[in-house]
């Protein structure tokens, strides 16, 4: 669910659990950026997975799933992070910067829309 200009390529990524860990390179155009994350307290109605390894100090994001009906549910995002001081943070702050969070959420949640709308067309066409 990474929306263009950035690519993702996911190296691997465990099956969601916790502990489980997702090893995965963003490019941002020519500039690649290793991440590594841990997932934690994950339950039917959320996750958080905290980088160990990549571009900021630090970065903790929690997944929350709210049921609104029977074919509807609310996704919350929480995200806590710092960057780094010297060259290291002024690259992450240009990466990382509030709009270009706001544009990747944005994109995220369209995207996410777009893709259940899919599984629910194709589910409806298996069934008749």
């Amino acid at each position: 669910l990474t929306p263009l200009p950035i690519v993702a390529r996911v190296h691997s990524f465990e099956p969601l659990a916790d502990g489980s860990r997702a090893d995965f390179t963003l490019w941002f155009g020519p500039l690649p950026v290793r991440w590594q994350a841990v997932h934690s307290d994950v339950g039917p109605h959320s996750f958080t997975d905290t980088q160990v390894h990549g571009p900021l100090r630090s970065w903790r994001h929690t997944h929350r799933f709210t049921a609104e009906g029977p074919a509807r549910t609310r996704v919350d995002d929480h995200i806590i992070y710092e960057h780094d001081s010297g060259p290291r943070g002024i690259v992450s702050r240009l990466l990382f910067a509030r709009p270009g969070l706001l544009y990747l959420f944005t994109a995220r949640k369209l995207l996410t829309r777009r893709g259940v709308a899919r599984l629910r067309a194709a589910t409806a066409a298996a069934r008749s």
